[in-house]
């Protein structure tokens, strides 16, 4: 499936998503997001792992700046409602990732930058090469990170540093955001390939219904009390020895 400034392949249960406008550092547009909500939608029940990347020099350098006056013209001219509206239609392209039933990878090199940034923490691991950056820009053009990568960054990185890299706009590189918990690995840009593809066969070697059942837990463990989370920890486990088991329901 080829897209507006992306393409899908797939290879039986992993689907990958490129980014592919290496000329404009895959930068992004409302058009793209719109689309990319659409491949969640249209995904094969059988796939359990989404790797996304970009072609070229950078992961992605965030919105098109030569879209951005007309986005903006188009959204003023809207009513409160129907922009909130129409941001939430957008926000539907990184939803997905977080989807319990998946397991999403970034393959983060050269530039992952406002959207892009977001991309990449929508997802649920980043493999970064040395010579990615990372930042949340939106800032410089008077403007919040809208896309969900506010909840993300606050769980990895913690309160103050999320205001820092939010209300600063400053690029963290890759050795930090490996120290900060932003990327789980950082590896030469010429291993970031093989390194995606280790972490995505570890978790194919998992049992599918588990690492449904696992990511569910951790997602929202942190809204829950410890009396909460343990209820929902015996309850999926007791889900899992019955299927075992050939139970079923």
């Amino acid at each position: 499936m080829t897209s507006t400034g992306f393409r899908v392949t797939s290879d039986g249960p992993v689907a990958t998503v490129t980014l592919d406008r290496p000329a404009q550092r895959n930068a992004q547009t409302p058009q793209m997001w719109l689309e990319l909500a659409a491949v969640g939608r249209e995904l094969s029940g059988d796939t359990r792992v989404v790797v996304l990347k970009g072609e070229g020099p950078s992961f992605s350098a965030g919105l098109d700046r030569n879209a951005i006056p007309a986005a903006l013209g188009e959204m003023s001219a809207l009513t409160p409602d129907d922009a909130a509206s129409r941001i939430a239609e957008y926000q539907a392209a990184f939803d997905w990732l977080r989807r319990p039933d998946l397991i999403s990878v970034a393959a983060v090199h050269g530039h992952a930058i406002g959207a892009g940034f977001q991309l990449a923490l929508a997802c649920d691991f980043r493999v970064a090469a040395e010579d990615a950056s990372f930042a949340m820009a939106e800032i410089t053009l008077g403007l919040v990170p809208d896309l969900g990568g506010t909840r993300r960054l606050l769980e990895l990185v913690g309160y103050a540093r999320a205001l820092e890299l939010c209300v600063t706009g400053r690029r963290v590189l890759a050795h930090e955001a490996l120290a900060l918990g932003l990327a789980n690995v950082v590896v030469p840009v010429t291993e970031l390939a093989a390194a995606t593809d280790d972490l995505v066969a570890a978790v194919l070697a998992g049992n599918r219904d588990a690492v449904v059942e696992i990511k569910a837990l951790l997602a929202s463990a942190a809204l829950r009390t410890f009396g909460e989370q343990e209820r929902f920890e015996r309850e999926a486990q007791v889900r899992r020895i019955r299927d075992l088991a050939g139970l079923g329901e």
